[in-house]
């Protein structure tokens, strides 16, 4: 129900309320019906289940098979480190999982205090839970409001909504009837639970309470808004079902070819199992796992702390960046940028030049001024503060100010009066002090100050004056005039008008050039505020956003908003919903949508999102809602994160290749042995062996090669492009086929030795042919000659590793695990000069592909 369209007696009525509160036992009767005034959480996910959908995946299926099939068949070791793979999989998934969904604990934070009241004709403090609809609350500044309420008084009462609506400027409530239908931002006479009492006093009935809040119903979009799967996520799972189809096909094939050679079905079990631990790369997740996380490292060095892991290459797809003004593009302090003295508009964002006319205006602004400004705190109005931060830039200090000249009285600001005037000792003189609106402030005015004298306003002077405010209102500036007198009485007329100074919540500093990259790097820049269309504006303007601007009450009209979405950039005056919608409307269109606030009103558009970025000094419902965090509060962080996504998602697009060629080589070399009719080259241990460890540590290392230099010079990838398209495929295949005729060429022309010495060449083949393979990927089209081979010391550390390794398990006593026999030198000669060729080949094509690319 709209209450703010009801008078304070129809509100009254409605609640079978009264001025003097509820009866203790009425209270307790409503508390029972309507429940406690907290939000209910909805079912938490057991860690068990947690634990167990890591196991969800068609990869994982078939390695559980293929656990089966090894213990069945007495393959014991090869079950027990498949095992083991599975399990450390499953750990790391869990870890991540494990903390993720808090918004609801974050929000009830809110509701987690004390409330004054009125009961019985008496003032009371209870928890506020046992509030109740029809309670008489009572505000006082610094006091956070309980619940949603209706107000009944109202004195110089002004709230804080900026973590509701996204409005940094105190709202100022009246207990006026409202007309016709009003955003949250507009309903001047309503105060909500989660906001603050910034400055005067009052009392209001309570309306809503728990779920049915403005924050409650926030609450309520956050359960109900899914996370979908990143486009990595979706990645991978189509190459898990693609690897499991084709192992599937193969490993029937090869049962059928060896059924008809006669052999056991013990023999076909075991060559099975072989082939589906060749086909499946069974490092994949995890090494992707542990990827994304090196990658999360490297972003809290940049300010970034990421929470869901996925999210780090979900940045590199993204093309559009939802923007919440307030604490992201400005710093969310008013600030005064601009004053008008002596008819002249001086710029105060240099050097302010000191002199007797400016610290006159400066001192009205301290003198007529109920904010606090520490060096380590701020309390009070923002707009009373940017006039304190100015006037302390030139030297004036509030508390010495009034140590000097205390203040002997105070006519409070109204919203009806608009005004606010103090009386001082000054000299032993009482002189008046007053600042409020400009043209309210002129019509007091009887006299100017013009360079040290006073003299008549006249109405040429008065035009000046009003004309200079409008210059300043055009700029999205808040305008305050100043004035004093000496005070004979209370009466604010005749003052002498001193000059005006506007102010503004400023741009921080590096966000223009943060927006240049975005559009350069492909992605656009929606700016999403609760604050006026005209201030929305001036920033966008200020910053280079460009496009048209719409507001919530026009989001309201328009059933499709997807028509018209991608020529938006400017969201003026929106609430919780119409951000919810706007992210949905983009991402209708195709779009990779990241949104970035700090405000309560920001978190179901954060989790629906396909990437969440809390600022980190919003509040924690914004942070637990969110993918990312802004440590440092800083914009540039956001491009910075998208880099180093984009940079992530080409190495794991390296590495996942690598692996899948070199897999794609180990069951070519299975499969064409058991077609030409030799017997198996590789045995399932060894080919475990070569998926973990040797092809394992280099592809690991690919993951954290130096990020491109014009990675951010490129449009994002589009969001259902195939990680493996046809060209790579194709090169894939290629470099399998390479692998797999070199390496039964060796293993042919050594079985006149022996079975286990041909084996043996066989393995050690494989694990040179990937050491030279993982060259070929630091570049799809540049030749590895003329990039920095060492630039990638973990990779040189891999490849070294996985050598060293490969000769302990064939000159160490583990060769009796491995069934390896020790190599003579003229052998590994002979394996490196065949092995080299998957370079060389590839060089060659790297070549044509380059020269193909020029014409």
């Amino acid at each position: 129900m709209d209450y703010y369209n009801k008078s304070e007696k129809e509100v009254l009525s409605s609640f079978n309320s009264a001025l003097n509160g509820l009866s203790n036992a009425e209270a307790r009767k409503r508390l029972a019906k309507y429940g406690f005034n907290e939000l209910k959480e909805t079912y938490k996910t057991p860690a068990l289940t947690i634990f167990l959908s890591q196991f969800k995946s068609f990869i994982v299926y078939i390695l559980i098979a293929a656990i089966a099939i090894s213990l069945l068949v007495k393959q014991n070791i090869d079950a027990l480190v498949i095992a083991i793979i599975l399990l450390l999989n499953a750990v790391l998934g869990f870890i991540q999982e494990y903390k993720a969904e808090k918004s609801m604990e974050a929000i009830k934070k809110f509701l987690s205090l004390k409330a004054k009241v009125i009961r019985e004709n008496k003032e009371m403090i209870i928890p506020a839970r046992e509030l109740v609809p029809g309670d008489m609350i009572v505000l006082e500044e610094g006091s956070k409001i309980p619940a949603d309420s209706r107000l009944m008084e109202s004195y110089s009462l002004r709230i804080d909504e900026s973590t509701l609506t996204g409005e940094s400027i105190p709202v100022n409530k009246s207990i006026n009837v409202l007309q016709g239908k009003k955003q949250i931002a507009d309903q001047k006479n309503m105060v909500f639970s989660s906001t603050n009492v910034v400055s005067g006093k009052g009392k209001a009935v309570i309306t809503s309470t728990a779920e049915s809040t403005e924050i409650g119903k926030i609450a309520t979009l956050i359960q109900k808004t899914e996370k979908e799967l990143t486009p990595l996520q979706k990645q991978l799972k189509i190459i898990s079902k693609q690897l499991g189809i084709i192992t599937i096909a193969i490993c029937f094939l090869i049962f059928i070819l060896v059924a008809l050679k006669g052999m056991t079905l013990a023999d076909s079990f075991i060559i099975g199992v072989a082939l589906a631990v060749a086909a499946i790369p069974e490092g994949l997740p995890a090494i992707v796992t542990i990827s994304l996380a090196l990658g999360t490292q490297r972003m809290i060095k940049r300010n970034v702390l990421i929470k869901k892991l996925p999210s780090v290459e979900t940045l590199g797809s993204t093309t559009v960046i939802c923007v919440d003004k307030t604490g992201t593009l400005t710093l969310n302090k008013m600030t005064v940028t601009n004053i008008h003295i002596n008819n002249m508009a001086i710029n105060t964002e240099n050097k302010i030049k000191k002199d007797s006319d400016i610290e006159l205006l400066f001192k009205i602004g301290v003198f007529c001024n109920n904010a606090v400004l520490d060096h380590k705190l701020t309390l009070g109005d923002p707009t009373e503060a940017a006039l304190l931060s100015v006037a302390r830039r030139i030297g004036i200090e509030k508390n010495e100010l009034l140590k000097k000249y205390p203040r002997l009285h105070e006519m409070p600001f109204s919203s009806e009066r608009k005004i606010m005037s103090t009386i001082n000792n000054v000299n032993n003189r009482k002189i008046m002090f007053t600042k409020g609106a400009p043209d309210i402030i002129l019509k007091l005015c009887s006299k100017i100050y013009l360079n040290g004298k006073v003299r008549p306003l006249t109405k040429e002077l008065k035009s000046r004056m009003l004309k200079a405010n409008e210059e300043f209102a055009g700029k999205a500036l808040r305008v305050l005039g100043f004035a004093y007198k000496e005070a004979d009485n209370y009466n604010e007329n005749n003052l002498i008008f001193v000059g005006l100074q506007g102010m503004i919540d400023p741009p921080r500093k590096d966000v223009k050039q943060s927006i240049k990259r975005c559009e350069t790097a492909g992605i656009k820049v929606v700016m999403i505020t609760g604050d006026h269309k005209l201030t929305a504006e001036a920033i966008a303007k200020e910053l280079n956003i460009t496009g048209k601007t719409m507001t919530g009450e026009e989001l309201d009209k328009i059933k499709d908003l997807s028509k018209v979405v991608e020529n938006i950039a400017i969201y003026a005056r929106v609430n919780p919903i119409h951000k919810l919608k706007i992210v949905e409307a983009l991402k209708k269109k195709g779009h990779v949508v990241a949104m970035t606030g700090d405000g309560v009103n920001d978190a179901p558009a954060l989790k629906k999102s396909d990437i969440g970025i809390a600022i980190g000094s919003g509040t924690d419902v914004s942070k637990e809602a969110s993918d990312m965090v802004l440590m440092d509060d800083n914009f540039s962080s956001i491009v910075n994160a998208v880099e180093e996504g984009r940079g992530i998602y080409n190495n794991i697009t390296k590495f996942i290749s690598y692996l899948l060629s070199s897999n794609i080589g180990e069951v070519l070399v299975i499969f064409f042995a058991l077609i030409i009719g030799l017997p198996l080259p590789l045995l399932a241990l060894q080919i475990l062996w070569l998926n973990l460890v040797t092809d394992g540590l280099p592809a690991l290392a690919l993951s954290i090669d130096p990020i491109e230099k014009d990675t951010m010079k490129t449009k994002p990838r589009k969001k259902n492009e195939n990680m493996l398209n046809k060209k790579r495929m194709t090169m894939l295949f290629l470099i399998g086929f390479i692998f797999a005729a070199g390496t039964i060429f060796l293993f042919k022309r050594s079985l006149s030795i022996s079975y286990i010495y041909a084996t043996t060449i066989a393995f050690t083949s494989v694990v040179i042919f990937e050491m030279f393979n993982v060259l070929n990927f630091r570049s799809e089209t540049n030749s590895i000659f003329k990039s920095k081979i060492f630039n990638n010391k973990y990779l040189v550390l891999a490849i070294v590793s996985s050598l060293l390794l490969q000769l302990l398990v064939i000159y160490t006593p583990l060769n009796s695990i491995f069934k390896t026999v020790e190599l003579p030198l003229t052998a590994w000669i002979l394996i490196v000069a065949v092995s080299s060729s998957v370079l060389i080949i590839v060089e060659i094509l790297k070549i044509f592909f380059r020269n193909k690319a020029i014409q």
